[in-house]
């Protein structure tokens, strides 16, 4: 028998007696890289970017979106589409239950959410991967979004700008998401045949069919540091070869240094650097800001 027992009154009760609050959930955030705990409205501010280490963490696909285009200018579109399930696949759990659990979780637009806005003035076609949709896989659905955003570019004329971050090809889709690869990258054909940009943005991760495709077709091919870029996986590669791996095999450094991208560029700086080269690019003239007048100081207020 236990020589004491503590009241379960008490467990709920501070040093002095008074009830314990509880720490609200996501207040703080821990940074993967380097363990430093950050406020979370700071990091958000910050692009989810560690103000310590610059470890680039996981960005919902909204915030990209708020962080990239020009206020009050995002035009979304292809929201009516709806992943289908043609094979009837099932793994551990039917296709369709699969769709209906992502749906619910992570929004009505599938793994990409595509649509016409503006980035620092130049009015594009832009589409973005939503990893946390079924991680970013292509099926027939992202394949067809993919392919609007190139189509939607030569009707309007405007330069093209894809984001990736996705695990490749949707394997209940079967050869339906295979064919996407070819589909997209011949969309993608025709906006170079009329000439128009297209600068695609690697996210990590980018990997499988969709790497193999339009990810690194564009005519400036831009990462986030660190960024996993590759069709299969190191760990699968090394399995299969059975040899060890470069360090840093197909991180973003990696692929620069030998050639496979033209730039790596922090998040912070994303917006500005896609601005400058849209208008490269396209020959758009140089956005004119307007400056704030001076506020006058507090002795000098009437």
């Amino acid at each position: 028998m236990a020589w004491w027992r503590r009241k379960k009154d008490a467990l709920d009760k501070d040093a002095v007696g008074k009830p314990k609050t509880s720490m609200p959930k996501g207040l703080w955030s821990k940074c993967e890289s380097c363990g430093e705990i950050t406020y979370t409205q700071e990091l958000v501010a910050n692009l989810r970017v560690c103000p310590v280490c610059q470890h680039h963490a996981p960005m919902p696909t909204a915030e990209r979106i708020e962080a990239t285009l020009d206020e009050d200018t995002w035009e979304v579109q292809d929201q009516d589409l709806r992943s289908g399930d043609p094979l009837e696949f099932v793994d551990q759990k039917p296709y369709t239950e699969r769709l209906v659990k992502a749906y619910a979780s992570a929004g009505d637009s599938d793994a990409f959410i595509s649509g016409l806005g503006e980035i620092d003035g130049v009015p594009v076609s832009a589409g973005f991967f939503a990893f946390e949709f079924m991680g970013g896989s292509m099926g027939s659905v992202v394949g067809e979004k993919v392919t609007r955003v190139f189509e939607r570019a030569l009707e309007t004329t405007r330069p093209a700008v894809v984001f990736s971050a996705s695990g490749g090809a949707r394997m209940q889709e079967g050869v339906l998401s295979l064919m996407q690869m070819a589909k997209t990258s011949a969309a993608r054909a025709r906006l170079r045949d009329a000439k128009l940009p297209y600068i695609s943005v690697v996210l990590h991760p980018t990997t499988g069919g969709v790497a193999a495709s339009f990810a690194m077709l564009g005519d400036v091919i831009l990462a986030e540091p660190r960024a996993l870029v590759g069709f299969a996986g190191p760990r699968v590669i090394q399995q299969t070869i059975g040899q060890d791996l470069p360090k840093g095999f197909q991180r973003a450094e990696f692929l620069l240094e030998h050639g496979m991208l033209d730039r790596i560029v922090p998040r912070l700086e994303m917006r500005e650097q896609l601005g400058t080269l849209l208008r490269l690019l396209t020959g758009a003239p140089p956005r004119v800001r307007r400056e704030e007048p001076p506020q006058p100081a507090a002795d000098d207020a009437p």
